[in-house]
């Protein structure tokens, strides 16, 4: 039986396998030979870096392959589609059988599907891999090809050949050409060619010998080859023998038991399938008995880095991987997952396409907040049982991620150490965990003793994993150098919103690794994993006196006078009012600190903020947690992201990031992992609080386009019932209010 990879093996629902590597491959920007002197500053590679990632992308991006089929029919509406627009597709006729299929696709790689099609359940998952999903409401999913999406696929072994035969089986309208030779064109270059660990020695590999060839006289990576290393040719490797830390069957055997079978021989030409041929099709066998043989030359372990940044210029980034199961130099780490611990499917998903051919591979997994990012990357150390290293966002966020160890595996605690602004500890074995913060490994400012002394530790060893929390941070030109300062044999990249406001996210497939999974937002709260949430914003009138200052006011200042709206404010205290006598433990969320104090020290509620010092943030945490005498808490930016707090049910936004899409839904995920999901008839609530007629009603659809793509839908209120009844409520007198626009207006003073 054949060993390599197919289209239709993953539509089955298998997870991919890669086809080349034996042992592991190093990202484009993964250094593992620095010098380590308290003076390392790896600053200047990310400029370096950049150039090449840009032209990288721009030449396989789709608008290199423009769609040039002329109009198939011409009617009074053409116009409006041709020929500037570029959007006539109707030469893109539908198939006879069409309603057997679920796909329609343009000439610009957006693809609709019908997640309503009986065949739905054996598409989605192979969509999701090829392309970027973009909208996935309740009936019409919006996926789109990009250059990012390909790498993706490449990474777990899918080759141009599968996915276009697979795209055009499932196609209500034929392809169009030039999405073909994008498709085909990214396929010569992505997963092509690899860096390896074998018995820690570095090899260049490629199951191409053109490619193999072309890179031996290349002279920039013809000069890293070591003279007298060792050359070899091999199979490509499968998973037997391993198995997933706490799934109920050991997910990287059944993946090796899929990889055994082989494409279906089924022709498709000329033939119009019925939705059960098509169905029975995916299941077929062939007995194609070619293997892959895997060509490979050792490098300079100095020259890592240098050859794989070379590589990425030569239009074959190196796909980075880990064969921790034949690295005998680096000691083990001595944990699992404890015996009652079992992980959920969609979680046992990500991670088999992370090992899937018997390797970590470097990548993202994308999982809404409360969905178990936390317990993925905790399973990822026990299955690899190397050293890791754990970024976090915070002090807060380390000191939790030290817990979910210690929660869901046997690890000795001892085994753990936290290296953060108030804590140095060290491990004291051989290998173990360090858990420190993004601040901390980026700091370029002259470190204090310990500081310094840890940070040589970090740099002067090889890790086997580098968990990275919320990695949407990573791109930030500071924090790329978390890349370069850690030599690590793999990434895993952890977040809820894969979004960047300043589109520098691509950067990430290059920095880390592709995205290996994502999860459908909406599936999984049907399915119970997280809660059901019903979203509202709240439309909340200024006065006439607080308008006429937020006219006036500057663009700075004028987000004060739109949270400090006396009727948001009589708003927010009746919301609290009303969800705190249906028992509901509520968060409220302030960007501006001015108003986030103002608000909280009225209505006499605790908060926290970035000046809170950590023990008071640690004793009022746990007073919202177990006390129920306190039932809401007022949070700034800081219980954005890495906040644990599944006992909120409900969550009011008062005041936010401008058109922050990340934001929206980082805050809707503080209550996604309610712990009352599973009652029946039970939801979750977001409310935000928008005063009316101002800009604030102009972020707030910007802010909302992401969930809304999830499948969510917001509900505008434009008057909450009985507010005018609720007695005291806060500013209900011109007094009060022109008191309350008084200390506003002070406050703007002040900054001034």
């Amino acid at each position: 039986m054949s060993s390599k990879q197919t289209v239709t093996s993953f539509v089955q629902g298998a997870t991919k396998a890669d086809r080349a590597s034996e042992d592991s491959t190093l990202g484009p920007a993964t250094p593992h030979s620095i010098d380590i002197d308290d003076s390392y500053e790896p600053s200047k590679v990310p400029d370096q870096l950049n150039n090449v990632m840009a032209r990288n992308t721009q030449k396989f991006d789709i608008s290199a392959f423009p769609y040039m089929l002329p109009p198939g029919l011409s009617d009074t509406a053409s116009r409006h589609f041709q020929p500037g627009q570029n959007q006539d597709f109707t030469a893109l006729s539908l198939k006879p059988d069409h309603h057997n299929r679920p796909l329609w696709i343009d000439g610009w790689g957006k693809l609709i599907f019908e997640s309503f099609h009986p065949l739905a359940p054996r598409v989605q998952d192979f969509l999701a891999t090829i392309a970027e999903p973009r909208s996935r409401p309740a009936f019409l999913h919006e996926y789109r090809l990009t250059t990012q999406s390909l790498y993706a696929a490449a990474s777990v072994g899918l080759d141009s050949k599968d996915i276009l035969k697979t795209l055009n089986l499932f196609l209500k309208n034929k392809m169009p050409p030039n999405v073909i030779e994008f498709i085909t064109s990214c396929g010569k270059s992505y997963g092509k060619v690899k860096i390896v660990l074998r018995n820690n020695k570095y090899f260049v590999e490629t199951v191409d010998p053109v490619i193999l060839q072309m890179l031996l006289q290349d002279p920039e990576i013809g000069s890293c080859r070591l003279q007298g290393g060792e050359d070899f040719s091999t199979g490509i490797p499968t998973t037997a023998g391993l198995a997933i830390a706490g799934t109920k069957d050991a997910a990287g055997v059944r993946e090796a038991e899929r990889l055994d079978m082989s494409k279906s021989n089924q022709d498709q030409s000329g033939q119009n399938p019925t939705a059960e041929e098509v169905y029975a099709a995916l299941n077929e066998e062939d007995n194609d008995d070619d293997r892959d043989v895997i060509h490979a030359f050792q490098i300079k372990d100095e020259k890592v880095g240098t050859v794989a940044q070379r590589c990425l210029a030569l239009h074959y980034p190196a796909l980075e991987e880990y064969d921790f199961r034949n690295d005998h130099i680096n000691a083990n780490l001595e944990m699992d997952l404890r015996p009652a611990t079992r992980i959920r499917p969609y979680q046992e998903q990500s991670l088999s396409k992370m090992f899937g051919n018997g390797r970590a591979k470097s990548g993202i997994i994308v999982l809404p907040c409360g969905a178990g990012k936390s317990l993925v990357g905790v399973t990822a150390a026990c299955t690899i049982k190397k050293g890791v290293v754990v970024l976090a966002t915070s002090n807060i966020s380390a000191i939790q991620w030290r817990n979910e160890f210690i929660k869901w595996s046997n690890i000795n605690p001892h085994n753990i150490a936290i290296f953060s602004s108030a804590n140095k500890s060290v491990f004291t074995g051989d290998t173990g965990i360090v858990i420190t913060t993004y601040s901390m490994v980026t700091n370029t400012q002259e470190r204090a003793h310990e500081s310094a002394k840890m940070m040589r530790f970090l740099q002067s060893r090889e890790w086997g994993l580098m968990l990275m929390d919320e990695v949407h941070v990573v791109p930030a030109q500071m924090f790329r150098r978390v890349i370069g300062s850690i030599k690590s044999h793999s990434k895993l990249g952890l977040t809820a919103t894969l979004l960047r406001e300043d589109k520098k996210i691509e950067d990430l497939d290059f920095l880390i690794g592709p995205k290996l999974y994502e999860a459908n937002w909406t599936e999984l709260s049907q399915q119970g994993h997280i809660a059901r949430v019903q979203c509202a914003e709240v439309w909340c009138p200024m006065s006439t006196e607080f308008y006429e200052q937020y006219l006036q006011a500057n663009v700075r200042n004028r987000s004060l006078f739109c949270v400090m709206n006396p009727a948001k404010f009589r708003a927010c205290q009746y919301l609290i009012k009303y969800h705190e006598k249906r028992g509901d433990k509520i968060i409220v969320c302030s960007d501006n600190v001015y108003a986030l104090e103002a608000y909280a020290k009225k209505l006499m509620k605790p908060y926290l903020y970035g000046g809170t010092g950590n023990a008071e943030r640690e004793e009022i945490i746990d007073y919202f947690r177990n006390s129920p005498e306190c039932s809401t808490l007022f949070l700034s930016r800081i219980g954005d992201t890495s906040l644990d707090l599944p006992e909120a049910t409900c969550l009011i936004q008062i005041s936010a990031q401008y058109g922050s899409r990340r934001q929206e839904a980082q805050r809707l995920g503080r209550v996604l992992r309610a712990k009352r999901r599973n009652e029946e008839g039970f939801n979750a609530f977001f409310y935000s609080l928008v005063s009316k007629d101002t800009e604030e009603m102009v972020y707030s659809s910007k802010r909302q386009a992401f969930l809304v793509d999830q499948g969510y839908a917001f509900k505008v209120i434009t008057q909450l019932k009985n507010i005018e009844n609720t007695p005291d409520l806060a500013f209900d007198t011109p007094e009060a209010r022109r008191e309350l626009l008084t200390k506003v207006l002070l406050e703007v003073e002040s900054r001034s």
